[in-house]
């Protein structure tokens, strides 16, 4: 693995097992959530990570977390396969990685405050004497933009845009070196949006973090992001720059994608055509071949099977029978 790589995804598979009865119970179906996903994620960036609800994105953020043991494939971090550490030996790769989880009323426990909320994982990483807690809570409370007064109270004390601030502390506290964003702004409104995405780019750049960008947002993708993988139907079906994505997208679906984000002109907005695509099957439905086949105007014989990444100029790769 390169120097300035600090993740490296291959062939990642999650499976899930639906099963049928009390006793003896019975395996009725295999939902494919995550099938074959590979990438890599550089130190210092941001890696996007884009699809609709139900396609599979905050699944492979918690199998890079180790939160979801994957079914197959690697999770290399630090030069070190997670998928093959086992109990202790995660506990100190757990400190270098966190998340911000999308809702940041049901991340935090109403029965804590925030300063128990903070200091909690400082005191499961054994990282400060009882008598620092204090300070080093006002000091993440501070680094998030929120009043240190503010430690004692509790989660329903807050406003949602509060809240999600508090849920970033809590991120920080342990100084990760890598954070997965899942949808941290998606219940939030819009001009709060703004503010935690300011939030965490000029977090990156003082503590030099790198995040994986979890979002069904391209806009704010697009925003965020340097590199965007497309997924859909658990698979990637695009990957490349953020200028490659948004100036030449290659797949059907990121081309779906790109004609549902608003434009603020509004008679261009009624002239513009949009493609229906099918939606992400159901718990118990399996995608056969292409999963875009159905609704895909460029659809062949070959689409038959099932399409994987190949690169078509340098950094720009995709999945698709007719590129």
């Amino acid at each position: 693995m390169s120097d300035d790589r600090l993740i490296e995804v291959k062939d990642l598979k999650m499976y899930f097992r639906s099963v049928s009865g009390y006793w003896p119970r019975r395996k009725v179906a295999e939902v494919r959530a995550v099938d074959g996903v590979s990438f890599d994620v550089r130190r210092g960036e941001t890696f996007g990570l884009v699809g609709e609800s139900g396609s599979g994105k905050t699944t492979v953020g918690l199998c890079l977390l180790q939160l979801y043991r994957p079914t197959g494939g690697e999770v290399v971090f630090q030069h070190r396969d997670l998928c093959k550490l086992r109990g202790g030996e995660l506990r100190p790769v757990r400190r270098q990685m966190q998340i911000i989880f999308q809702d940041p009323y049901g991340s935090l426990n109403p029965r804590m405050s925030a300063a128990d909320i903070i200091s909690e994982s400082l005191k499961i990483h054994h990282l400060a004497p009882p008598r620092e807690y204090s300070r080093r809570v006002a000091e993440m409370l501070s680094l998030v933009g929120l009043d240190p007064d503010m430690a004692n109270r509790y989660p329903h004390e807050f406003s949602a845009g509060q809240r999600q601030r508090i849920g970033i502390a809590r991120a920080l506290a342990v100084g990760p070196e890598f954070i997965v964003c899942d949808e941290p702004v998606s219940s939030l409104d819009v001009c709060v949006q703004a503010q935690i995405l300011l939030l965490l780019q000029d977090l990156q750049q003082r503590l030099n973090l790198t995040y994986l960008f979890i979002a069904h947002d391209l806009a704010v993708v697009g925003h965020m992001s340097k590199r965007i993988a497309v997924m859909y139907r658990g698979r990637l079906v695009e990957v490349g720059s953020r200028d490659q994505i948004f100036d030449n997208p290659l797949h059907p679906y990121t081309r779906a994608l790109l004609a549902a984000v608003p434009i603020p002109d509004y008679a261009a907005e009624r002239r513009r055509k949009r493609t229906v695509v099918p939606g992400v099957p159901g718990a118990l439905e399996q995608p056969g071949a292409c999963g875009l086949q159905p609704a895909c105007a460029e659809a062949t014989a070959e689409c038959q099977a099932t399409p994987v990444l190949e690169m078509k100029e340098p950094g720009h790769w995709v999945a698709c029978w007719r590129k």
